[in-house]
């Protein structure tokens, strides 16, 4: 994108830049450079690989610029090129504020990002209402409206990303006539208004204190539920519940002054919203951080479920049961997100059992370490008749692991790896520490060895803070109860 954007930049203000600097990428294709002047100022460079893409957001920007809302000003585009200028903002995102106020305060959301978020939800109404006025729905990409197919698709993508990817369990026949369901609920809402597609909290740049709105290329026509719960069930931003609720209502009488409202069939088809959005998301999530392996994505899943198992408890507004399974297991294995054992005051270890029929466990940790043994040299118990209807939590599997001559050495290698890393961590304050045990199954010999790692680390290490995750653990035969005390444990889905 250099040289392109370096001509752009003379033609525009007739002399090179005195420097360019790169900026962080925000997930997507799309690269971004601050290009400064000889007097100091400056402007944002962007290059887009994607020209219908490209094109939507250059019309979309000049269309609700001449409305007076606040977007970023696009002082040149060379659209052959893929690159544009735009007025620069500064970097501080409402997601930014939030976590430094979070950090200042110790209130989940202080009362000054409270008033930002009160003000951002007077605005979105005119962008619903008069950007749709005013919007070339022609150029949107990549379909002029979130009609049946574009909400199939979300759907979609939350079932081959996540939960494909996350190896979440589930009748594809059952979910499909959800999806189908699902879909047929939410047309139900009047789809001509502007949906801005991606407003959510790192969308929103903040300067001098007042909100900034950019990353709207995905627009088109659609309903009005869609965008503010985007906003409100944004999941790292982690708005609390009785927030969202006051929020809304608040967004609600900033849109009576714009066209009439029903509140009562607004509520309900904004939680069907909420649910294709929150749907969305997870899919975004699965395809950056299990498909592209950045796990800096899934640091967000926790929060989704959170808001999931929320959802839940307030009950769905259509019926959609398999939806409601997998959102069940979901929340089963990641609603915890890092609240772990507190009983120590050390590292958090994560101790996961698994099958490598179904590949590596994700990184939990999000740092991609840790350590991964492969039990299949001992012998496998599910080999047995008697046994495989049983896991690694009943004693008689237990038995007859114990009484296999190769876990001995396998066992005290494993261990003292382990309690090696552990008393490292702990003496250099580390965080988090990941193990993980596979055989064929994830059934017996890597779940008896999880269970038997995490007694002994927290025996040996009472400050260390264990969790024991063994992913296969719906498909399992249900174990009987084991009488002795066991370290946290979690469902995790294969």
């Amino acid at each position: 994108m250099r040289e392109p954007l370096l001509r752009l930049y003379r033609e525009r203000f007739g002399a090179a830049p005195a420097a360019v600097l790169e900026l962080p990428g925000d997930g997507s294709s799309r690269t971004y450079r601050r290009l400064v002047g000889a007097d100091g100022g400056t402007v944002i460079g962007a290059f887009g690989p994607d020209r219908e893409e490209n094109r939507a957001f250059l019309s979309f920007s000049r269309s609700l610029r001449e409305i007076g809302l606040p977007v970023p000003e696009v002082h040149a585009a060379d659209e052959a090129s893929g690159v544009w200028l735009l007025e620069d903002l500064g970097d501080t995102t409402l997601f930014d504020a939030l976590r430094e106020e979070r950090r200042r305060k110790g209130s989940r959301l202080p009362r000054p990002i409270l008033d930002v978020y009160r003000r951002v939800l007077e605005i979105l109404p005119r962008f619903q209402v008069e950007g749709h006025q005013v919007i070339d729905y022609s150029v949107a990409y990549p379909r002029p409206a979130f009609d049946r197919q574009s909400i199939l698709w979300d759907l979609n993508y939350f079932k081959y990303h996540f939960l494909k990817l996350a190896h979440v369990p589930f009748n594809e026949e059952r979910l499909e006539r959800d999806f189908d369901r699902l879909a047929e609920f939410l047309l139900n809402a009047d789809l001509d208004h502007f949906l801005y597609r991606d407003f959510q909290s790192r969308n929103i740049l903040l300067r001098n204190g007042e909100p900034w709105f950019i990353d709207f290329q995905g627009g088109r026509r659609g309903a009005l539920p869609y965008d503010v719960a985007s906003l409100l069930y944004d999941s790292k931003a982690d708005v609390p519940s009785r927030n969202r609720d006051a929020l809304l209502e608040h967004y609600l009488d900033a849109l009576e002054t714009h066209v009439p409202v029903d509140r009562g069939a607004f509520r309900e088809l904004y939680r069907g919203y909420v649910l294709v959005r929150v749907m969305q998301a997870m899919g975004a999530y699965g395809y950056r951080g299990f498909f592209e392996r950045k796990p800096r994505f899934l640091e967000s899943v926790p929060f989704a479920a959170r808001n999931i198992a929320q959802i839940l408890d307030e009950g769905l507004s259509v019926r959609i049961p398999e939806i409601e399974t997998a959102f069940r297991r979901i929340v089963d294995e990641w609603a915890g997100g890092g609240e772990l054992d507190d009983r120590g005051t050390g590292p958090i270890v994560v101790v996961t059992s698994f099958s490598y029929r179904h590949g590596y466990p994700h990184d939990v940790g999000g740092h991609g370490g840790g350590f991964v043994f492969d039990c299949r040299a001992i012998p496998n118990p599910g080999r047995r008749i008697e046994y495989r209807d049983s896991t690694g939590l009943d004693a008689d599997v237990a038995a007859y692991i114990e009484g296999q001559l190769e876990l001995g050495p396998f066992w005290e290698a494993a261990r003292s790896l382990v309690d090696t890393q552990v008393a490292e961590y702990l003496q250099r304050g580390f965080t988090s520490l990941t193990v993980a045990f596979g055989c064929t199954g994830g059934q017996h010999r890597s779940v008896y060895l999880a269970e038997r790692l995490a007694r002994h680390l927290q025996e040996r290490f009472p400050a260390v803070r264990v969790r024991v995750i063994h992913r296969e653990e719906p498909a399992w035969p249900r174990p009987a109860a084991s009488e002795s005390p066991r370290p946290e444990r979690a469902a995790a889905s294969s």
